[in-house]
Order: structure tokens, then C-alpha cells, then sequence
């Protein structure tokens, strides 16, 4: 009896082990590595759509205490740290809540002068070139724009990407000119009817509030389908976008 008993508590142990050391490798996994991240809401459409789940490669711009759980403050700035591509899709801490996290594309870097003017980006002085690339349907019920037209815009750099424009004249139409501060950076949202982001209360971003590059869309569920709601999963999944590189 007593041999069978040091066997059972043996075998418990073992697998008590087991069980902390994939706790432990998830949670480095998910400091180190990379996070997954899922799209709440509409303000990235067509690049990112509401129900995609994807993940944010955290040591692509180097850790902050962001990166860390809880977000301890045990040191500042980033470590092995480097800066963003203009056109990079990121995962950010919300500047007035840092609590929050957002996810926009990186458009202006550290002394870039940035301007919206009648729909159109400027930057340095320049408009950023785009192009009429049809339209665009969305199946998120609380946002159900059919028809939105599509514009490609192209950075500088050559980074190109599919931007909506449903509302003419709307608030982010028309801005003041931004330059953006050293260590910060000023982002937009691709769906630019939609989006608060540097234009509005967002501001400009600290480079510490980086949390990494979005860079891969794993899972994608469309029509509002919970990722709980399993028996809709076949009905309701985005073939088309499952492993899809996220990219300029």
C-alpha cells in the first residue's frame, strides 16, 4: 500500500511539473516572443478585419516595461531595442491609459511633418500617392459599410497598403500639421473614417509604448462569431485569411 502511494504522489508530482513548466514557457513565450492579439473593432479595415486573431512579434523593436506582465516599472526606455519601418502595423499602449493596448500602422517617424489635407496624407510636404483600388464590404455588424472606396496609398519607402474613405470631409479629412517629437511616432488607422489614432486623442506614441509588429493572422472568424462558438466555426471562418502574412 504504502509503495502504491509514493507511486501516486510521484506521478502527481510529475505532473504538477509538467504543468508549471508549460505555464512557464507560454508566459516567455508570450514576454519574449510573440503575443497573441485579436482585432476589436473596425478601425483597421480592409488590412485587419474584426474577428481576426494574429500574432505581434514582441522582440522585433527590442522590450519595454510594456512587454513585461502587469507592466512593472523596473526600468525605462527599451532594451535591445530598434526603431519601426514607416508602414510597420503595431501593437501600442494607449498613451493617456496605458493600460489599453491599440494597433495602427506606423506612419510618421521621429521629425517627420504630417498632414491630412481633403483625404489626402502629406508627408514632409508631400502627398503620399494613392490609387483607386475598388471597393470594399465589411461583415462586421457594427460596421456594415458596403460599397467603401478603396485607396492604395504608397509610402516613401515603398510600403503600399489598402486605406477606406466612406465619409467625405469628415474630422481626420482636414488636420494641422504634426511633427512628430524624437522618440515618438505618429500612427493612423487604415480604415480612416474610423480610426482615433495620432490625428485625434491618441497623440503621439512613445517608443517605449511599442509592444511589437503585428506579422501574422493565425485565425479569422467573420459575422460577429464568438471564438467560443465553435459549432459556427465552419459557417462563419475566413479561409482565405488563416496564416496570411500581415504586411505593407
Amino acid at each position: 500500500m504504502a509503495e502504491e502511494e509514493e507511486k501516486k504522489e510521484s506521478s502527481l508530482w510529475s505532473n504538477v511539473k509538467v504543468i508549471v513548466q508549460a505555464l512557464l514557457l507560454a508566459l516567455v513565450i508570450k514576454t519574449f516572443l510573440f503575443q497573441p492579439f485579436t482585432i476589436p473593432s473596425g478601425s483597421m479595415m480592409p488590412t485587419l478585419l474584426v474577428g481576426d486573431y494574429l500574432f505581434v512579434n514582441k522582440f522585433s523593436y527590442g522590450y519595454s516595461r510594456y512587454s513585461l506582465p502587469f507592466s512593472p516599472n523596473l526600468f525605462e526606455g527599451r532594451i535591445f531595442g530598434s526603431d519601426p519601418d514607416r508602414g510597420d502595423v503595431v501593437v501600442f499602449r494607449y498613451p493617456p491609459n496605458p493600460s489599453v493596448d491599440y494597433i495602427k500602422r506606423v506612419i510618421g517617424l521621429p521629425g517627420d511633418r504630417v498632414q491630412v489635407q481633403n483625404g489626402i496624407l502629406y508627408l514632409n510636404g508631400a502627398p503620399v500617392p494613392r490609387t483607386a483600388d475598388g471597393t470594399f464590404t465589411s461583415d462586421y455588424r457594427r460596421d456594415p459599410g458596403r460599397d467603401i472606396p478603396v485607396f492604395r496609398e504608397t509610402l516613401p519607402d515603398g510600403v503600399s497598403y489598402d486605406t477606406l474613405d466612406e465619409i467625405r470631409n469628415s474630422p481626420g479629412d482636414n488636420t494641422r500639421e504634426f511633427i512628430v517629437p524624437e522618440g515618438h511616432y505618429f500612427m493612423m488607422g487604415d480604415n480612416r473614417d474610423n480610426s482615433l489614432d495620432s490625428r485625434f486623442d491618441v497623440g503621439f506614441v512613445p517608443a517605449e509604448n511599442l509592444i511589437g509588429r503585428a506579422s501574422l493572422i493565425f485565425f479569422s472568424l467573420g459575422n460577429d462569431t464568438s471564438f467560443a462558438e465553435i459549432w459556427k466555426w465552419p459557417f462563419n471562418m475566413r479561409w482565405d485569411r488563416l496564416f496570411k502574412v500581415i504586411g505593407g
